[in-house]
């Protein structure tokens, strides 16, 4: 098992709110390994397959997260997720 973590700029005018988030966690739960977000100037952290979690972060575009993934698919789901949030709307 690996824990892969990288810190994400969110491109997307949308930020990371309703249709962004929810294509955020359909991503994420493609994968097998456990997947946690935050916001880099919060501490709190939630599960990256909740989309309830995600919208209570609030991310706006420019913010910059933190994105977690831990299992054997982490490499492949922190690529994937950065792809995600780095396309401009």
């Amino acid at each position: 098992m690996s824990i892969i973590k990288k810190k994400l700029t969110i491109k997307s005018k949308q930020g990371l709110h309703a249709r962004p988030a929810a294509l955020f966690v359909q991503l994420a739960n493609k994968f097998d390994s456990r997947i946690t977000i935050k916001r880099e100037d919060n501490l709190e952290e939630v599960n990256g397959k909740s989309i309830m979690g995600i919208l209570m972060l609030g991310v706006e575009k420019g913010v910059s997260i933190i994105v977690e993934a831990d299992g054997e698919d982490a490499h492949l789901a922190i690529k994937e997720l950065e792809k995600l949030v780095s396309i401009e709307e």
